[in-house]
């Protein structure tokens, strides 16, 4: 597993949960993208659904000393009919606070979610990300491969 020295003592990582809802999950996220309107009603029944499937886990990082949630990220483990039905680790929704970005907590839950997948036997963990990411990306070990392509209706 990840070297959690190079964590910061303030700061743990570890599964979604309930309390985050109150603790600032949806503000960290909405400096990724839109949120809209997640009731708490809705916010648990989701966190249910993935205590209930090992292959769809969100994470957070939290300030210990606030219980303020600061970085989130999701790991998804797709399992393929090619190659022996191997796994895939997908990472969806990286998002660090901004006011706590520069500490390497972005590189932290990246790696974190790399070596979870390569622990549950995915021979590859891939993400999708903008351009002006790439960099970003590059530092934490993953490598540019292929295009993006989207439908939407």
């Amino acid at each position: 597993m990840v070297d959690c020295s190079i964590l910061e003592p303030r700061y743990s990582i570890g599964n979604l949960s309930v309390e985050d809802y109150d603790n600032g999950v949806l503000h960290v996220l909405s400096q990724l993208t839109t949120v809209g309107d997640v009731r708490r009603e809705d916010f648990n029944k989701f966190v249910k659904l993935q205590q209930d499937n090992e292959n769809h886990k969100t994470f957070v990082i939290k300030d210990i000393e606030t219980n303020k949630v600061v970085g989130i990220a999701t790991l998804l483990i797709e399992i393929k009919l090619i190659h022996g039905y191997s796994k895939v680790g997908h990472i969806e929704d990286v998002a660090i606070d901004k006011s706590v970005r520069g500490k390497k907590l972005g590189a932290y839950i990246i790696r974190y979610l790399c070596e979870l997948a390569k622990s549950r036997g995915c021979y590859k963990t891939i993400l999708d990300c903008d351009d002006e990411n790439v960099g970003f990306y590059g530092k934490c070990g993953l490598s540019r491969r292929g295009v993006e392509m989207e439908y939407r209706d």
